[in-house]
């Protein structure tokens, strides 16, 4: 196995520095607008309209660092270790939703203090998930088309962290990582009708779980008719798209935006892009979507050129978390699915999304380069 991998590698092309352009060009648009979504907010309440942007640089920082990281490691730490990332993920959202180490907030625990700092282990636990999928799909070809083996393995790890996710709970999330069991299956030669007969009765589950809490039910009649429910739970969507709708071609300038002025909530957040929409317009909004498609290409691409099949999918479901980041937070602020928590990656604010969304591009660039490292 090893000297395949390293017969395939060497017919590679060198590092995809155009990826890492890409990337960081976003990240920096990122930067930006956070300092312009968060400075009136942070300096109401903490004295300090860099508080949000300063803490965003640092994860900007530690992020680049650990996708260095990533770049320049063996591989062997990621693939020889995938049982124990796993392990690391399934406890630390144990911890956040059995123990007082999460922290509770809008009637979820979806965060964990670690003292010096907050992370979301969900965003963790998509990296390796993707790590567990790639390995299993790689090893398992042979009987991936079995229901015993093919099949039943794979949906038993994520419905374990599902399960979690559900204790918090994080319907959104377990829902984020079941699409990203269903795409690895598709692309790892899971059996159709197998595949769909599943994840059409996960489908029913999750709307008997969406009927049972009167605030999901809310949510999905909010997300049909939201100007209905304008001053209750349509409130964020509607100032989403009131913002989109106010930034015409041009937008009305970087920093001059009015649904931040605390009109917009989490507007730093998962909802950046609707200030981006309001302050750049629909030129800024092109402009960010050639990025990301831009990013999805070069990952994908990276993904083609692998040989062996483990660094196929290892690439594949890196690009996949950040693609499926990239469409649910478009697809939230925009209307078009019922509102939910998901950040964009490389743009909203917060350590656990940049962080994973640059170790994801470490991995990429490590299997773009030539040679094994």
């Amino acid at each position: 196995m090893k000297n395949v991998r390293l017969a395939g590698s060497r017919q590679l092309p060198p590092t995809d520095y155009w990826l890492l352009i890409a990337v960081l060009l976003l990240a920096g648009i990122g930067l930006i607008m956070v300092l312009s979504s968060s400075g009136i907010m942070a300096e109401r309440f903490f004295g300090d309209k860099y508080f949000f942007f300063k803490k965003q640089a640092l994860f900007f920082l530690l992020g680049t660092f650990l996708m260095y990281a990533c770049y320049r490691l063996p591989r062997v730490v990621f693939y020889d270790l995938t049982y124990f990332w796993l392990v690391v993920a399934v406890v630390l959202l144990g911890l956040c939703a059995f123990t007082p180490l999460g922290i509770k907030a809008g009637g979820a625990k979806r965060w964990m203090s670690l003292g010096v700092a907050n992370i979301q282990p969900l965003e963790f636990a998509k990296f390796a998930l993707v790590l567990y999928l790639a390995y299993f799909f790689a090893r398992k070809q042979e009987k991936v088309r079995t229901l015993s083996v093919g099949m039943l393995p794979p949906f038993l790890v994520t419905g374990m962290l599902c399960i979690l996710l559900l204790a918090q709970p994080d319907f959104g999330g377990a829902a984020f990582l079941a699409s990203i069991l269903f795409f690895m299956c598709l692309v790892g030669g899971t059996r159709l009708t197998y595949l769909l007969g599943s994840f059409t009765f996960m489908a029913w589950g999750g709307w008997l779980l969406i009927m049972q809490e009167p605030y999901r039910y809310k949510r999905w009649t909010a997300f049909l008719d939201p100007f209905k429910v304008a001053r209750a739970e349509g409130y964020q969507l509607v100032q989403s798209l009131y913002a989109f709708g106010s930034g015409k071609l041009t937008g009305v300038g970087l920093g001059a935006g009015k649904q931040k002025l605390f009109f917009l909530p989490e507007a730093h957040n998962d909802f950046i892009m609707a200030v981006v929409g309001e302050e750049l317009g629909f030129l800024g909004m092109s402009m960010i979507f050639l990025l990301v498609g831009f990013i999805i290409f070069r990952g994908l691409r990276i993904a083609l050129l692998q040989e062996d099949l483990q660094d196929r999918f290892t690439a594949f479901g890196m690009i996949l978390i950040i693609t499926l980041g990239f469409l649910f937070n478009l697809a939230v602020v925009l209307g078009t699915v019922p509102p939910k928590g998901v950040p964009m990656p490389f743009m909203s604010y917060g350590g656990s999304s940049l962080i994973v969304s640059f170790m994801c591009v470490g991995v990429l660039l490590n299997l773009s380069r030539r040679g094994m490292a």
